[in-house]
């Protein structure tokens, strides 16, 4: 058995708010959470329209209680959050030259921004119609 004591860096439950760039990385990632359990009530809402009208209508009225509001509004802004972190980390993700000019990273995140409003536009445009 060796005698030397084994180096165990102490770390507590709360490490990530002693700096802020760690506590909006956390938020960011647990948003992931909420967003990827909203993509399941809509792809159980997408397996209850398969079987039909009468199915479909009742997850739909199922949408419609209090809570469920409730939660489609808190999924609203948990995944607006994790766009706007995501088009700001962007730039430094996506390296992008034309010619010897690196591409401003402004143009970058008001693209997304653009992509963002345009699909945006699409899906409310394919709903209403």
């Amino acid at each position: 058995m060796s005698k030397r004591k084994p180096y165990e860096r102490k770390m507590g439950a709360t490490w990530w708010l002693k700096n802020t760039f760690h506590t909006k990385y956390i938020i960011r990632e647990g948003s992931s959470l909420v967003i990827a359990i909203y993509s399941f009530v809509l792809l159980f809402g997408l397996f209850r329209l398969s079987q039909g009208a009468e199915a479909f209508n009742g997850w739909v009225e199922a949408m419609s209680q209090p809570g469920w509001i409730v939660f489609h509004l808190l999924s609203l802004a948990w995944t607006l959050y994790h766009s706007i972190t995501w088009f700001s980390l962007a730039p430094k993700a996506a390296n992008i030259w034309l010619g010897q000019k690196r591409v401003p990273d402004s143009w970058i995140v008001s693209g997304m921004y653009g992509a963002l409003a345009v699909i945006s536009l699409a899906g409310l445009i394919l709903v209403l119609i």
